[in-house]
């Protein structure tokens, strides 16, 4: 018994161990599964499942590399991935405020998706669309992850992580912005119509295989939520994708080509939903390539 005794104490040590290395990754699912990964990163207790609202006073300081530049030559367009059922997610959508706050000068552009896989587990998401959840399955075919999970950040198409981790969103946002694009996409806005925002887009070095997505983004909304995991709580969000509209650039008939590469334009508009006012929203314009989901260019209006 006293050898039985010994050897649970140092599996109970090595297991604490591997955990103080950061070995697990926690990434919160729907069903309550539990996903690990062999990946560096902090304590679960740091990252997910079910893990407690983080305060917007214990969110880190921006470091004077993080400070708004005049140098910025790159964008960064960051995809949240969310939900009012997730009780992982208001950390995440704490962050991203937080990031939209401090880089309100920048080329950076916040969309949150809040998904709907999770609506039948006590409460339905008020601001979540069928649509989103399966844009964020297309994103786990075009960076060949196995599942999709919540809070989860896309940056610029190409780089993903738990929405929570905050020194992940910086490095990302440092290293994009630093990048000029080769492909330049301009925004204007054309003559209203009640309920339509209409616009007038132009692009420059698409080659082909690409389309222009216009996000309708409400800026700010609150929900108190009475039921499921976050029941009780009072939950804030910002930028919240409200529409969403396609425009393939192949297609000759969404605008006009002058050679391979060269400058394209054409019209567009985007609706308004009932009780959306123009003033509470803005128009997030972006350049995604349709094979790989890369972002090549992005603005606002």
């Amino acid at each position: 018994m006293k050898a039985i005794a010994t050897l649970f104490i140092i599996i109970c040590l090595g297991a604490v161990g591997w955990a103080s290395k950061g070995i697990w990754l926690r990434h919160h699912s729907p069903s309550g599964q539990l996903l690990l990964s062999g990946t560096a990163a902090p304590l679960a207790s740091d990252r997910g499942l079910g893990a407690p609202s983080t305060s917007g006073s214990s969110l880190s300081a921006p470091s004077s590399s993080d400070a708004p530049s005049t140098s910025d030559k790159g964008f960064a367009v960051v995809e949240l991935f969310t939900s009012e059922g997730c009780s992982s997610c208001p950390p995440a959508d704490e962050l991203v405020a937080k990031t939209q706050s401090e880089s309100n000068s920048r080329p950076v552009y916040i969309l949150a998706f809040h998904v709907d896989y999770w609506n039948h587990l006590g409460w339905k998401d008020v601001f979540s669309d069928a649509a989103w959840s399966k844009r964020q399955n297309q994103y786990a075919a075009w960076l060949h992850l196995s599942s999709v999970y919540t809070p989860q950040i896309v940056v610029n198409g190409r780089t993903e992580f738990v929405g929570s981790e905050e020194g992940k969103l910086r490095d990302a946002l440092k290293s994009n912005l630093k990048s000029a694009p080769s492909t330049q996409l301009t925004l204007k806005e054309g003559q209203t119509s009640p309920g339509t925002i209409n616009l007038q887009y132009q692009t420059e070095g698409v080659t082909g295989n690409t389309s222009l997505l216009l996000a309708l983004v409400q800026k700010t909304g609150t929900t108190q939520v009475k039921r499921g995991e976050n029941e009780g709580r009072t939950l804030s969000h910002v930028q919240i994708v409200r529409n969403l509209q396609t425009i393939v650039l192949e297609n000759a008939s969404a605008g006009n080509r002058d050679s391979a590469g060269g400058p394209m334009s054409g019209t567009a508009h985007i609706d308004l939903p009932a009780g959306l006012n123009r003033t509470d929203c803005e128009i997030i314009a972006f350049l995604q390539n349709n094979a790989n989901g890369e972002i090549v260019a992005a603005t606002k209006l």
